[in-house]
């Protein structure tokens, strides 16, 4: 008989709940949600990129990014700015407010991560890693934005 507590899908779906209400309750206090927690760390790499680049980086779907950069704007951490060659775009762009919450932030994945990684030495978490970006595959599969 299959034991479905030792299902992959089972152990998937439970660890990304696990790690999910870890996040959110680190990521609470800025009133910020995972997805735009998500978007605030690649800006951090890459300020003003275009929402299509963002979509794509974010492996989120325009219209739902578009919703999520509402809210940021709306929160003053992020900025909407026409693209200096492409006026069919915009360039997303950290306001003060948003870069400065990049050290608190980051503290908050940290100590999320630590959470959730307790017990597992630092080769288990390679391995892992390692292991979900295969299981992740490549880019390309996910569901990339039409143009």
């Amino acid at each position: 008989m299959h034991n479905i507590e030792k299902s992959l899908g089972f152990l998937l779906a439970k660890a990304y709940q696990r790690a999910f209400a870890i996040f959110k309750n680190e990521l609470e206090p800025y009133e910020l949600t995972l997805p735009q927690f998500g978007i605030l760390r690649f800006l951090w790499q890459k300020d003003g990129i275009t929402q299509v680049e963002l979509s794509e980086k974010c492996q989120v779907d325009r219209t739902t990014l578009g919703g999520l950069i509402d809210r940021l704007e709306r929160n003053g951490l992020v900025e909407r700015h026409p693209h200096p060659t492409d006026r069919r775009a915009y360039q997303i762009r950290l306001s003060k407010k948003g870069k400065d919450l990049e050290i608190p932030i980051m503290e908050c994945s940290e100590r999320a991560i630590s959470k959730l990684t307790i017990g597992l030495k630092d080769t288990d978490i390679l391995e892992l890693t390692r292991l979900l970006e295969t299981l992740r595959g490549e880019e390309k599969v996910y569901e990339n934005p039409t143009y």
